[in-house]
């Protein structure tokens, strides 16, 4: 598994290519499907409803999940250097 990840880092502006080649491949199938019979306005009249429905589905999580890790939640990045250097001093 490793080594499949260190080919894709060297390997990294093929993958970005890949997924923008993917991404448009999904967004432009979204175009050839029915939408004669959906259930809303929204989901009939606007092209690509469903992908930016999730793109922004997404973009919140993201945001409330990094709220909830600043907000106390996230331990700060040297705790562990912190807590073994009150132990080192705790024990002279």
């Amino acid at each position: 598994m490793t080594t499949l990840i260190e080919y894709l880092q060297a390997h990294l502006k093929i993958v970005i290519t890949l997924c923008f080649v993917a991404l448009a491949v999904i967004a432009g199938s979204s175009l050839l499907i029915d939408t004669h019979h959906a259930h809303t306005w929204v989901e009939q009249h606007v092209p690509f409803f469903w992908s930016l429905f999730g793109f922004a589905a997404a973009a919140v999580i993201i945001g409330v999940a990094r709220w909830f890790g600043r907000s106390g939640i996230q331990a700060p990045t040297d705790f562990y250097d912190r807590s073994q250097s009150t132990l080192c001093e705790e024990e002279e």
